[in-house]
């Protein structure tokens, strides 16, 4: 009883310095829908299954913590010499100026904030839905105060083969700046999108992106968090596939004191494919949590995490993914690794795999492994003249390969490797 009034007392305290954005009919009732869904459930707190490992405090209380800005220098920015259409957010504000212009064959783009005041609207039936299917059977309340509170975003509807990726950037001007941003997406039937997001965002950043596949769509995603070091983050990524789809993602993240990425994904047509993955270094006062769930609900299906860490320095990292098997989803192919390379013995991973299967005929494997540095192969690498640092560098982004092989164009892996190399060169000791 104490437990739950403690967790309805820190709700009441963090709606109260809220208030749900003007819009039509069809969205606020979604808001409210949301809203209700948040007063059932409670703001999470360190006591529940799957937060133990992370201390939602900070992400909860009323007002953002200060983060400190970052300086880029003269570092070029990311995805910056790729053909793409930048989209850009400055602390949770669209930036027209900054911005290209919208318009592209096979795409719709528009805010969501323009796009809330319409009576009719192709996202009518999606806003807030697939957030919705993913508070079951795990509720996450974090994602339901988005939809109920978040102002702005991009309402994106693929309806071809788009030829340039889209490029979300979210750039952090203000260092107390709170800030909710929630993506629709709706790749049509044969459609094929291409979506980049990087920057902090805000000081603290709330970000739900629901992503609807139809038959024979195809969705990649890649995502870099970095930069303001002392930036927090929680983000939820909602999929739902239709027959012989695809759903490709990949995040990389470099710094943050508190990052939390999940990602909900369901099957809901045969024989779709869903591949979500992750790289992760830190150094010092850093704590990043993944958190999956997969669920099968159709035949012939194939999901793929795979998730690679390394810490040193006393920082944390945390894995729990789960791939829910139900009743006649027969030939899935479930497949889940994740894995810590720790540098000292002061940082440590905290890994939750989970399988739970229905169907008989299915072949799903899990596994989770927490190790240092190969001597042997640090060892041989140094007995051939390579200097320690870049020895350990090497094995470094050895290890992170598997997860990076996830990214599906060999252009952005080249970059973010360089990138990578780049931060491990800064971080040595």
């Amino acid at each position: 009883m104490a437990l739950a009034k403690a967790r309805a007392d820190a709700t009441e305290t963090r709606l109260a310095g809220l208030s749900m954005p003007e819009g039509g009919g069809w969205i606020t009732a979604a808001r409210r829908d949301a809203l209700d869904r948040l007063g059932a459930a409670g703001l999470p707190g360190r006591r529940d299954e799957y937060w133990k490992f992370t201390d939602p405090a900070t992400l909860v209380q009323p007002d953002a913590p200060r983060a400190a800005l970052f300086d880029p220098g003269d570092d070029t920015p990311v995805f910056g010499e790729l053909d793409r259409l930048r989209v850009v957010f400055v602390d949770g504000v669209f930036d027209a100026d900054a911005s290209d212009d919208l318009a592209q064959e096979g795409i719709e783009i528009e805010r969501l904030a323009d796009v809330a005041g319409t009576d009719i609207h192709w996202s009518r039936g999606l806003f807030g839905a697939l957030e919705a299917r993913g508070q079951s059977p795990v509720a996450r309340p974090l994602a339901a105060l988005n939809t109920a509170f978040a102002a702005d975003g991009v309402v994106i509807r693929a309806t071809g083969r788009v030829s340039r990726p889209v490029s979300l950037i979210y750039l952090h001007r203000d260092e107390t700046s709170d800030v909710m941003l929630h993506h629709v997406i709706r790749v049509e039937e044969g459609a094929e999108l291409t979506l980049l997001e990087n920057g902090p965002g805000a000081a603290r950043l709330n970000k739900v992106t629901e992503v609807d596949i139809a038959d024979g769509g195809t969705f990649h995603h890649v995502r870099t968090q970095g930069r303001d070091h002392e930036r927090r983050s929680v983000t939820h990524t909602f999929a739902r596939l239709g027959r012989e789809s695809r759903f490709k993602s990949f995040t990389l993240t470099v710094n943050g004191i508190l990052t939390r990425n999940e990602a909900v994904i369901e099957f809901t047509g045969d024989d779709a494919v869903a591949h979500v993955a992750g790289a992760a270094v830190g150094d010092g006062k850093f704590h990043h949590d993944d958190t999956v769930f997969i669920t099968h609900d159709a035949l012939n299906c194939e999901s793929r995490q795979v998730f690679k860490k390394v810490l040193r320095n006393g920082a944390v990292g945390v894995f729990q993914g789960k791939i829910l098997v139900r009743e006649g989803a027969q030939k899935t192919d479930g497949y889940q690794i994740s894995q810590a390379l720790l540098l000292d013995g002061d940082s440590q991973f905290l890994a939750k795999p989970e399988l739970e299967i229905y169907a008989d005929d299915v072949a799903c494997s899990h596994g989770s492994t927490t190790g240092a540095i190969d001597e042997d192969a640090l060892f041989y690498l140094r007995a051939r003249g390579v200097a320690r640092s870049d020895a350990q560098d090497m094995l470094v982004l050895a290890f992170l390969s598997e997860a990076m092989e996830e990214i599906h164009s060999p252009a952005i892996t080249e970059e973010l490797l360089g990138r990578l190399e780049a931060w491990l060169q800064r971080h040595r000791r």
